[in-house]
């Protein structure tokens, strides 16, 4: 999914086409409580039933633990690292890398789908202005995103979750509908993946390998070898394999399927019946459809006179019959909606039930308030819940979600990586201009303030602004002019206004209200305008 709004693509419109000692005592009390368990078992029965590895596999239209239980991956996406920040969005905040973890954990999610690009595995440097201050127990600073992959993997496993990556995009710029561009080429997409393969070969926090994120426009399930999707997902599966068996394989649909008819980008699977992936290593391949809302797209059976009675059948011809007849397990990669029209709400509850119905897995999209159009599983502070989409979801969760938040964490060791990712410089797209400072305030502003373009698509832009008090004040603001600017979509540590195709206005809020002298704040926005301003001039109160 696009994280930004971008009409009309998805997640913004789219065409058919988102602490260590704690766990120290935990891990010795399991251990205890297992040491009584087996004293009082006879020997054999403790030994033919091991506590499950973390890695699983399938079987028929199941996904099995190690011991063959039945399991639900039950994910929510985790967005940012496959963007020109390079990191989890919502860390420029004091939100840390533990207390979302945590967050998502209560929510009765068991597993992050955690979106990546290309270029980002290669960055030399983490891009975005993550808070390394609230992150100190991490000691991220002069670091990698690869090494920023490690932390959260590790986080992960200490909040009790697993993972599952994501090859979102090539580029950070944008997404792209065949597994390749030109400026990453198939051999790097495999020796990325086997890289990673490798790294975290010795670790089941790590389940699963999202192959590449939402083929469209030209991609096709067999056919020419330049388009041919399920061709490609056969090499790259047994590449990843080749290095570490044990994952799961996670193949997307295409757009525009074989018997002519058009989906979501990554929805369409008809195909697999006649053609399924077949890998070298047997039970490992996940089918990973994506389907979204009228909000995002008025597909055709949205207007059915039957609507929402029909999207059952729909879903049955598209993917759904590929675990209903036992061809391959299916976990519906990307799902979301902002919950606002009563057409969501009803395919919102569809869904539910479809998912619930079947026993299926999957992965909403997204945790992130920022993403265009669905809005995320957490409000614009990035910890207050969204009450009513979890209320939505409880069907399908485990017990009623009460989210909480984590104390400051302490310091996790990064796993010792055992490759290297090949840091190819690539020329991004559109560049980002360099950030400007402000100008000196006028007299009587308590702050200073740096204006940063975080990443910029046609029609929206991200910005975030670097403040230093002067002063201790009870409140701030800054504004520029802007003269495409239509409305704000998000923010977080800023309440926001506009003046349309004029300017916009921030203020402080939440955590960030308050500046006190040579306080530093990083505070941002996501902005609808057509053309984001180069260097503005900012104004500060």
């Amino acid at each position: 999914m696009k994280p930004f709004s971008n009409p009309p693509l998805h997640a913004g419109g789219r065409r058919p086409s988102v602490t260590a000692t704690l766990l120290g005592i935990a891990v010795a009390a399991g251990l205890a409580l297992t040491g009584v368990a087996a004293a009082s078992l006879p020997l054999a029965t403790a030994a033919t039933t091991p506590p499950p590895t973390g890695w699983l596999h399938t079987s028929g239209g199941r996904i099995l633990d190690s011991n063959n239980a039945p399991h639900t991956i039950k994910a929510a996406s985790w967005f940012g690292m496959e963007t020109p920040d390079c990191m989890p969005h919502g860390l420029w905040g004091t939100l840390t890398i533990d207390e979302a973890l945590a967050n998502i954990k209560s929510m009765g999610f068991n597993t992050v789908r955690l979106p990546f690009s290309n270029e980002c595995l290669a960055a030399t440097s983490i891009k975005g202005n993550l808070n390394y201050w609230a992150n100190r127990a991490y000691a991220l600073e002069g670091k990698t995103p690869l090494v920023l992959m490690d932390t959260v993997i590790a986080r992960a496993k200490a909040n009790g979750l697993q993972i599952i990556l994501d090859r979102h995009r090539p580029s950070s710029a944008d997404q792209s509908p065949l597994w390749y561009t030109s400026a990453y080429p198939e051999s790097r997409w495999i020796a990325d993946w086997k890289m990673l393969a490798a790294r975290y070969k010795n670790d089941p926090t790590v389940i699963g390998a999202d192959l590449h994120n939402e083929p469209a426009g030209a991609a096709t399930w067999g056919g020419a070898a330049a388009t041919d999707w399920q061709a490609a997902a056969t090499r790259g599966g047994n590449a990843v394999l080749a290095s570490n068996p044990n994952l799961l394989i996670i193949v997307e649909g295409i757009e525009n399927q074989g018997n002519g008819t058009s989906t979501w980008w990554g929805g369409g699977l008809a195909d697999v019946k006649n053609k399924p992936v077949t890998l070298a290593t047997p039970n490992r391949v996940v089918y990973s459809p994506h389907d979204y809302p009228a909000s995002l797209f008025a597909q055709k059976w949205f207007s059915d006179p039957s609507y929402p009675n029909n999207l059952p059948a729909v879903w049955d011809a598209n993917w759904g019959y590929i675990q209903k007849q036992g061809i391959a397990p299916v976990l519906l990669g990307e799902f979301g909606t902002a919950l606002q029209t009563t057409s969501d709400k009803q395919w919102m509850e569809k869904i539910v039930s479809y998912l619930g119905t079947n026993s299926m897995s999957f992965a909403y999209w997204s945790f992130n308030p920022n993403s265009g159009i669905t809005g995320g599983l957490v409000q614009a502070d990035w910890r207050t819940p969204e009450a009513a989409k979890l209320a939505a979801l409880s069907p399908i969760l485990t017990g009623t979600p009460t989210p909480t938040v984590t104390p400051s964490p302490t310091a996790t060791a990064t796993p010792s990586p055992t490759a290297t990712a090949t840091a190819t410089a690539t020329a991004t797209p559109t560049p980002t201009p360099s950030p400007t400072a402000s100008p000196a305030p006028t007299s009587g502003a308590p702050i200073s303030a740096v204006w940063k373009l975080g990443s910029s698509w046609t029609g929206g832009y991200v910005a975030n602004i670097e403040v230093t008090g002067l002063r201790a004040a009870p409140g701030w603001s800054v504004s520029w002019p802007d003269p495409n600017v239509t409305r704000v979509a998000n923010s977080w540590g800023v309440t926001c206004t506009v003046l349309p195709k004029v300017s916009v206005t921030c203020s402080g809020s939440d955590w960030a209200t308050k500046v006190a002298a040579g306080q530093k704040l990083s505070v941002g926005l996501q902005v609808d305008s057509l053309k984001a301003p180069v260097n503005p001039v900012l104004t500060l109160k």
